[in-house]
């Protein structure tokens, strides 16, 4: 039995075996075996083996049927150098002399031979480097479960380990059968570590070289409340796990009843709490959980999941499904949040060296006004459906803020044109993710409806922290007085304008963080839904004047350290469950 902690991004507790997803973007991990299980594994290289070899025979076969003869001889030309006797000893020697793992036997072999046809200097040969690649490639899937290509079809109980995953993959996984993920790479913001969360999957990431110690069908315990992954436990350790899931799943239904009661404190202080979502599929879950509406509606994923980039009429009906489901609720729709970690299909897209300083966000849209009048076009479209405001992300200076108006404006006289309805009072708001719209957050108030505070990314530009760098993941923090103190100058300078600021990065679905968010002046926090009920439970439970005097010694604070001891003593006072 082996523990790894790593930092729990989202919450309970599964317990399943493992799927390792590791073969196809990254070097298999070095894994040895015990001598009894060489035969074993011995025995699993000739079957791959011969199952690349029938796929290949397959493979030529039907590109001889549609007559596509060069197709078929580069299939024949890897069939044969699989059927190379040697090769097959020269992999199953490193597993007898040195007891490594099938899977990692073949790809140290193959990268050999890849590596030696690139360094000569015969362009042809060299060429064939590819050739080997896509070998190792077809070998290694034959010794892992479930590629990354096929785990959208898994069909029994999963625990997914990876080095690393990427949202759009995240967004693929099967919730009745992928119960939990533990990652090596990844941090608490990530957006994979998002997606996990809307999708109510357990995760653990940051867990360093988990995939080196965990083997594919072992069974996993992953615990996203207090971030601990477990290697093969024993069956004392299921049984407290069991007990343990139990036991939450208890105080999920008492919560549960919380959903219809208001999010009032003590002393009669009204707070809104709003939603994030991705999907329209997501919607029903907002009503579920007792949420006032949609505070962030992320549409990136609109891209990301599709081969093509999404017509008006997709954009249309997923907004349009999301307010049929909301009825009159508000919807606060953010326009496409691509670059950095989130590409599509796009050839738009260019390999940029550093991306979350790059193209991305609002600069992406500005910069590509056919896609963003697209999306525009869309969301007024289905303004007339519900309470739709739109939100664009990113905005660093007023210049970005009346370009992104001024695109809008045309559309709207296109559609005035045409004589299609839409909202022409619809609130205008940006999000504040950097330091340089919360310093001049004076100056976008005159040109904004409201404010929403992203304190993602808020929080990694401000301490100049990649939020997914496992190097430096612990140094993000949002309770960094730094942070803070950007975050309350911008609420001081939305209150100057009269105009609204809400909360709605991932600092809002913290329990902890709740009553220091009351007393600095937030009354609307957006979030995850599953974690509204948590949130809405310590609301009920403080009065506005305690909270005042936490805020007030937290911004007094000149470390994270002590200001998130202080946090954690007065919310376990209301909230037990918080470790």
């Amino acid at each position: 039995m082996e523990t790894k902690t790593g930092v729990g991004v989202s919450s309970g507790i599964a317990i399943a075996r493992a799927v390792i997803l590791d073969s196809e973007e990254y070097r298999i991990p070095r894994r040895t075996v015990e001598a009894a299980q060489i035969p074993h594994e011995v025995q699993r290289i000739r079957r791959a083996f011969d199952s690349a070899i029938g796929e290949l025979m397959q493979l030529e076969s039907s590109h001889d049927e549609l007559g596509e003869a060069e197709i078929r001889d580069i299939f024949a030309v890897h069939r044969r150098f699989l059927q190379d006797k040697n090769l097959q000893d020269r992999i199953v020697r490193l597993v007898e002399t040195q007891s490594v793992t099938a899977e990692f036997a073949v790809s140290s072999v193959l990268e050999e031979v890849r590596e030696h046809f690139l360094r000569i200097h015969d362009r042809y040969i060299s060429e064939r480097a590819g050739d080997i690649a896509d070998i190792q490639k077809r070998l290694v899937r034959h010794l892992v479960d479930i590629d990354r290509l096929n785990i959208a079809n898994v069909a029994e109980p999963v625990i997914i380990v990876a080095r690393e995953l990427s949202p759009t993959q995240t967004a693929t996984f099967d919730r009745r059968f992928v119960m939990g993920i533990a990652c090596d790479t990844g941090g608490k913001t990530s957006h994979a570590s998002i997606v996990a969360r809307s999708l109510g999957i357990p995760a653990v990431v940051a867990l360093s070289d988990l995939t080196e110690c965990v083997r594919r069908g072992d069974t996993v315990i992953v615990d996203g409340e207090r971030g601990v992954v477990i290697a093969d436990p024993d069956q004392h350790t299921i049984d407290e796990y069991r007990n343990r899931e139990t036991l939450l799943s208890d105080a999920g239904r008492k919560l549960a009843a919380l959903k219809d009661l208001p999010a009032v404190t003590q002393d009669d202080v009204a707070v809104t709490l709003l939603a994030n979502i991705e999907f329209p599929e997501e919607a029903p879950q907002v009503l579920d959980a007792g949420a006032a509406g949609v505070g962030l509606f992320r549409t990136e994923f609109l891209y990301l999941a599709a081969e093509t980039e999404p017509s008006e009429d997709e954009h249309y009906r997923a907004y349009a499904a999301t307010l049929r489901v909301l009825q009159n609720r508000p919807v606060i729709i953010r326009t496409m949040d691509l670059g950095a970690d989130k590409f599509t299909q796009s050839r738009r897209f260019v390999r940029e060296s550093n991306p979350f300083l790059g193209l991305r966000s609002v600069r992406f849209s500005l910069r590509h006004p056919d896609m963003f009048q697209i999306q525009l076009r869309a969301i007024l479209r289905a303004s007339v459906l519900g309470n739709v405001s739109i939100m664009f992300p990113l905005v660093t200076n007023v210049r970005e803020l009346l370009q992104a108006k001024a695109i809008l404006r045309d559309v709207m006289e296109d559609l005035h044109e045409r004589n299609i309805p839409y909202r022409k009072s619809i609130p205008i708001g940006i999000m504040i993710e950097t330091p340089a719209a919360a310093v001049t957050a004076h100056a976008l108030a005159k040109h904004a409806d409201f404010f929403s505070i992203g304190t993602n990314d808020l929080t990694q530009y401000v301490l100049a922290v990649d939020r997914g760098n496992p190097e430096v993941s612990a140094l993000f923090s949002p309770s960094e007085p730094a942070v803070l103190q950007m975050m309350k100058s911008t609420l001081e300078a939305a209150a100057r304008a009269r105009i609204h600021v809400h909360i709605c990065g991932e600092m809002a679905s913290e329990p902890a963080y709740a009553m220091l968010l009351l007393g600095m002046g937030f009354r609307t926090l957006s979030m995850t839904p599953t974690m509204i009920p948590k949130v809405k439970e310590v609301i009920r439970s403080v009065s506005m004047r305690n909270c005042r005097k936490i805020a007030r010694a937290v911004l007094n604070l000149e470390t994270v350290q002590e200001i998130d001891s202080y946090l954690n003593d007065h919310a376990k006072g209301v909230y037990p469950v918080i470790e």
